[in-house]
């Protein structure tokens, strides 16, 4: 057909103006998916803290996260347990499409409220990483989680904090996780 080869260059020509910004915009909302479902749960907590602890508490339970909002959101329900006690926690997570980014607010059954803290990222390369500001006894923090190693049957997550303004992190919380 005579006018196909000058549809080609002139889709070729488009693709070669289009800034690559444009390119590298993604819709992150289906980031998420993997972790629908029902996860047994093995958790390590650092004991103290930014204080120079190396002493982990662990805990097992089971985590079960639904979708809401036709995927522009999801909740998702701790439930762990070890020789320090029980932790009964509630993550929202929310999509801001007009950013491409999500934000992860954590509340824990003990308190009874959300956390004031919410954490803004995204998915790159295969890892989701996600920041905030917080405080953790009375000094300012920054606090970063991390989701790595993902597969349809595990993935690994991780929350570390710094005191400096996130020039070193601490790893105070990590845990595996792997499909029911």
């Amino acid at each position: 057909m005579p006018g196909m080869s000058r549809l080609l260059v002139c889709s070729a020509v488009i693709a070669l103006l289009t800034p690559f910004y444009a390119i590298a915009e993604r819709d992150g909302q289906r980031d998420f998916d993997f972790e629908i479902g029902s996860w047994r749960a093995h958790l390590s907590r650092l004991d103290h803290p930014l204080a120079g602890s190396s002493h982990w508490l662990d805990y097992d339970g089971t985590s079960v996260v639904r979708t809401v909002w036709d995927g522009r959101a999801n909740i998702g329900e701790l439930d762990v347990s070890g020789p320090a006690g029980r932790i009964q926690g509630l993550t929202i997570r929310l999509y801001d499409a007009a950013r491409r980014q999500w934000n992860i607010t954590w509340a824990n059954a003990a308190a009874g409220t959300l956390d004031p803290a919410t954490m803004f990222g995204e998915f790159l390369n295969g890892r989701g990483e996600f920041f905030g500001r917080d405080s953790f006894n009375g000094r300012a923090i920054d606090v970063r989680f991390v989701f790595s190693n993902m597969t349809r049957n595990a993935f690994h997550f991780e929350q570390s904090f710094s005191a400096d303004g996130g020039t070193t992190w601490e790893v105070n919380w990590k845990a595996e996780f792997t499909r029911q």
